[in-house]
């Protein structure tokens, strides 16, 4: 593979350069000897599993980190600053960054979360009118048209990222740092971040894009860094470049496709979905699921996968239909019925309602079931560390201790926590929504391992995914859900992606 420097931009300093820069925690090296610089209008992919480097290499640009050694340049001046003033002065030299994690507020407005910490003040009042229409006017270099006093708890997911690299592009930004903005997001959705991200790109701003998904890579990045154990191992012209040549860099070895097993879903049906209706997203859904099988759900993003799971699980009560368990009714069943009856579920958003970030690892996987680990009424610290260790050696969960707080772990091993949760449950049905929502590609083969295993086992899985490349990975067949009903299905081995995504677009 042959490497890429920065793209041809004259004489033009770098926008951002890292040099020879080292950055050591207890017991671990988390950057080594890096060297990095992008140029203005480049938009430079940053590619590495969890623990590569990644997060330590975009703290040092932010100035919320500061190397051992070596040196930080923006705009071709040193960053200089030792304490909490370095953030400032990154930020002040042109710095921006978009997290994963949104930090909107979600009771406050469009125009109120843009300026958030530093509203326009006139002999210390607000400036709300001068506010909006500068709020108004960084929305639409994105093509965002919404009302600046609109409510953020009303926007869609896309839409609240979308308002995030708004904010960012207030004032004179010279880099803009974009954290996984489309993990979240289905296709449509995430061709509306990309088509924002070409047009800060367009404006000399350069742009540096963390993200998992090759197909997005290569619409809108010029190279591609790849990152591992700490160290910059290759810059990559990403038109050129080989997505397997690309996950061996990763990886540090051959990457092997995750093993899709045998079907051996049997012939037992051990749910059945007749007619549901949930206005305004279904209008008509039936299907069947059967046993030891792997069903998965594709659509875009609105088109009412997560109302499905929801109606499924009794989190939300629909207004016609039918929902069969075991060849028995369920419609009026709630949430911990259905617990009750053998169902899990995993929801979309992992931090803000599949974990408890605070409580350890054995108190995330035993929540479903504390009695089994408890002791006259009272819970076993033994027992508990038992359990847990259990799923911990069953489902590759790296972690130090059992009570580790989940919140200190990797994407990839929270989300395992989150399954094995229902794995300890004994569920016999388990609804997944989004389960390698921004976990890297080493994870995601590794959660697919696990389902497939499950599903060998008798249990039967619900698999709903807006990353539809997915799919014939882990699915024996998929359901494409648009306009209220399932269009169309498609059986192991004939799945392909170009034609989940054609069907999942039609209409629209």
């Amino acid at each position: 593979m042959t490497a890429v420097s920065m793209i041809n931009t004259g004489e033009a300093t770098a926008v951002a350069s890292i040099n020879g820069c080292t950055r050591r925690y207890p017991g671990v090296l988390a950057l080594d000897n890096a060297t990095f610089e992008v140029a203005p209008g480049e938009v430079r992919a940053l590619l590495g599993k969890n623990g590569a480097g990644k997060s330590t290499l975009i703290r040092m640009l932010t100035g919320a980190e500061i190397p051992d050694s070596g040196t930080v340049l923006i705009a071709g001046l040193e960053l200089t600053q030792t304490g909490s003033g370095r953030a400032q002065e990154a930020f002040e030299k042109g710095v921006r960054v978009v997290y994963q994690e949104l930090s909107l507020v979600p009771g406050m407005t469009l125009a109120e979360n843009l300026f958030l910490g530093r509203w326009p003040r006139t002999n210390g009042v607000i400036q709300y009118s001068a506010m909006e229409a500068e709020s108004r006017e960084a929305m639409s270099r994105l093509g965002l048209d919404l009302p600046p006093g609109r409510l953020v708890t009303g926007l869609s997911p896309a839409e609240r990222q979308l308002l995030e690299i708004a904010r960012a592009m207030l004032g004179t930004p010279k880099l803009v740092i974009l954290d996984e903005p489309t993990s979240s997001l289905a296709a449509a959705e995430a061709e509306k971040v990309m088509a924002a991200v070409t047009r800060v790109a367009a404006q000399g701003i350069a742009v540096i894009y963390v993200s998992h998904r090759m197909n997005e890579i290569r619409q809108i990045a010029h190279s591609a860094t790849i990152m591992r154990d700490g160290r910059i191992i290759d810059t990559v012209d990403v038109k050129g470049a080989d997505t397997r040549e690309i996950v061996r860099l990763m990886l540090g070895s051959e990457a092997s496709q995750a093993a899709v097993l045998e079907n051996r879903s049997q012939s037992e049906t051990v749910l059945e979905v007749r007619d549901l209706a949930l206005a305004p997203k279904l209008s008509s859904i039936s299907f069947s699921l059967k046993k030891g099988e792997v069903l998965g759900i594709a659509g875009l993003l609105g088109s009412g996968r997560t109302e499905l799971l929801q109606a499924i699980m009794g989190v939300r009560h629909f207004e016609a239909g039918d929902i069969l368990a075991g060849g028995q009714s369920v419609r009026s069943a709630g949430y911990r019925e259905m617990v009750k009856r053998g169902f899990g579920y995993t929801p979309e958003s992992r931090k803000e309602e599949g974990t408890v970030p605070l409580l350890g690892v054995d108190e995330n996987t035993l929540s479903t079931n504390f009695a089994g680990v408890s002791k006259s009424g009272v819970l076993s610290s033994s027992r508990m560390a038992e359990a847990t260790r259990r799923i911990i050696d069953r489902l590759h969960i790296k972690t130090a201790r059992t009570d580790t707080p989940i919140g200190t772990l990797s994407g990839g091993n929270q989300q395992k926590v989150v399954i094995g949760r229902w794995v300890y449950a004994g569920s016999r049905i388990l609804l997944l929504d989004e389960p390698t929502r921004g976990v890297d590609i080493e994870a995601k083969a590794q959660i697919y391992s696990i389902i497939r295993q499950l599903a060998a086992e008798g249990r039967s899985v619900i698999f709903v995914s807006s990353e539809i490349e997915e799919l014939p990975l882990v699915c024996d067949r998929v359901l494409v859900l648009r306009d209220g009903t399932l269009q169309e299905e498609f059986k192991s081995p004939d799945i392909d992606q170009d034609s989940l995504m054609a069907a999942c677009i039609t209409g629209h």
